[in-house]
């Protein structure tokens, strides 16, 4: 048996993307057989075969991945063969405070990714996918979904009654709309396009921004809060969007600092910060306890995930260049 692989050459490059077999591999004790169904499309994932953040040595890319178990080793007892899986982003961080850096254990980064039909890794590389989705649906959970979730519910402890802010349309938006909405939060949505911000109004976001009709969105959101400011803004944009999200804070409001679409250095408006007391927390996904507590929360309160669009394996590359263009909304997926 061959498995039909992805592979992108050190230093990346979407012209040097490559589509080759690899061999199967049996599980050893504590692991298990994954036949891959799907993968989804994150921005961390772009860098990394685009070569703006290319590996340093060839790599299997793409950092998300669901299917169906087809094997187990000696000494797994929470999967068996059959068992719907979603993978983790940080394969060894199980639980407990962040104690991983950088993106050096991570699939499709630091180490072989989900870009292929079939993989062996350890059991606590997957949990369990949430009961009736589809595969696609499950693969968006991986990057974005956590995200948003520890984001939200763990850093930033979210209560019913509190306002939340989100840029965009992107993955890791639309999950915290969509998190934050099932917790009862007030959601303040931005976008530069009315037919998105239309989208995001029918997912249940309760007021609306257009940030390229309103530069100074942070006045804006000022006033819709009577003043008060939000108590949770997730910004995914960058050193364009940080001084705006600061003053969009409450005093003592908290910001999840996640996304660097426009650059990786900022200005720190440092009396900003302090003199309204922010919390900037600045987060990478989550560990693999935090991902079976937000499964947990999907089961229990039946969400789906937005999905944008699907394109084979094979496309990839087509893939990646649609999400360059800003034309989706939510997730775009890989079928594999």
């Amino acid at each position: 048996m061959s498995i039909k692989t992805i592979r992108v050459p050190a230093g990346g490059g979407f012209e040097h993307v490559v589509l080759e077999t690899s061999a199967p591999v049996e599980p050893k004790a504590g692991e298990i057989v994954v036949r891959l169904r799907a993968s989804s499309l994150n921005y961390h994932d772009y860098l990394v075969v685009s070569g703006a953040w290319g590996p340093s040595e060839p790599r299997i890319p793409l950092s998300d991945g669901a299917g169906e178990v087809l094997a187990v080793g000696p000494g797994v007892g929470k999967f068996k063969p059959g068992d719907r899986v979603v993978s983790t982003f940080f394969p060894t961080w199980l639980d407990g405070e962040p104690e991983v850096e950088g993106f050096a254990t991570v699939p499709g980064d630091g180490v072989d990714g989900f870009a292929r039909e079939q993989v062996t890794l350890p059991a606590t590389a997957f949990t369990h996918a949430p009961k009736g989705w589809s595969h696609a649906e499950a693969a968006t959970l991986t990057t974005a979904g956590l995200t948003a979730w520890r984001a939200l519910m763990v850093d930033g402890n979210l209560k019913p009654g509190e306002t939340v802010l989100v840029q965009g349309s992107g993955g890791v938006s639309v999950f915290a709309l969509q998190f934050a909405k099932l917790a009862g939060a007030t959601v303040i949505a931005t976008s530069s396009s009315d037919d998105k911000l239309a989208r995001l109004e029918a997912l249940g976001a309760d007021h609306l921004i257009n940030y390229r009709q309103d530069p100074q969105w942070g006045d804006t959101v000022r006033r819709l809060t009577g003043g008060r400011g939000v108590d949770h803004v997730i910004e995914v944009g960058g050193p364009a969007t940080l001084e705006q999200s600061m003053t969009a804070a409450r005093i003592g409001g908290h910001i999840a600092l996640i996304g660097i679409l426009s650059g990786l250095s900022a200005h720190l408006p440092l009396a900003l910060a302090l003199t309204r007391q922010l919390r900037l927390q600045g987060l990478i996904v989550g560990s693999r306890r935090q991902q079976q507590d937000m499964v947990r929360a999907i089961e229990a309160t039946g969400m789906r995930p937005v999905v944008d669009r699907h394109f084979p394996l094979e496309a990839m590359v087509d893939a990646f260049r649609y999400e360059e263009s800003g034309r989706h909304f939510g997730k775009i997926c890989l079928d594999i």
